[in-house]
Parts: structure tokens; sequence; C-alpha cells
């Protein structure tokens, strides 16, 4: 055999049993997730409050939320702005959107503005 097959075979077993300890995958990156919400905020109320029919997503579950933005980016839900802006984000986009969204909480509702003084005539 050669010595590139041999390292391998020396290697391969290390290898294995690292992965064994390397535990679940990892979460999706929040600060990634804040940077790419932008697009998704020009729709969706960071109040977490539903708006004109658009869904609130704040603090929606992370894989409640990945499956949505897979749903959408597979067609297999019908809507073609999202599907279109969910067919832009990789895997690991979509986690660290769906991280950033479930760790934000939804505060109380903002007051309503007070009336603006009409000019005097």
């Amino acid at each position: 055999m050669s010595g590139f097959h041999n390292r391998w075979r020396a290697i391969l077993p290390a290898l294995s049993a690292a992965s064994l300890f390397a535990g679940p995958a990892q979460a999706g990156d929040k600060a990634l997730g804040q940077y790419l919400s932008s697009e998704c905020v020009t729709c969706h109320q960071l109040s977490g409050q539903q708006q004109a029919g658009i869904p609130a997503i704040i603090g929606i579950p992370e894989a409640r939320f990945a499956e949505a933005l897979n749903e959408y980016r597979s067609k297999q839900r019908a809507n073609p702005v999202m599907q279109n802006i969910a067919g832009k984000f990789s895997n690991d986009e979509i986690a660290a959107l769906a991280a950033y969204f479930a760790s934000l909480k939804t505060g109380p509702r903002a007051p309503a503005p007070a009336p603006t003084p009409r000019g005097r005539q």
C-alpha cells in the first residue's frame, strides 16, 4: 500500500472517535441572523405584532422557523414573495435567522401616537 493510504488508515479511526464526541450540530449564529434580518423586518414587524396579514416572526421556536423557511425554499408553501426570499438563504443562514428571531421577545405594545395639534386659524 502507498504511504498516502497508510496515513489515512492511521488517521481515520481517530477522526471517527473524535466525531463521537463532537456533540450536536451547532446552533445558528444570532449575530449573523441579525445581520441578515433586514430583509425580513421590511415586512415582519419587530414589535411582534401581526400587521396587514403578515405574521409575526418574533419568538418563534428555531425549529419551527427553520422548517417554515425550508418549506418556502422548496416551494412546499405557496407564497411567491417568501419563496423568492427563502430561496436566497443557505441552511446556515436559515439557522442563523431562526436563532436570531427565536431569541427576540415581544415587548409591550407601543403607545398610540399623540394626536398632532392643529394649526390655529
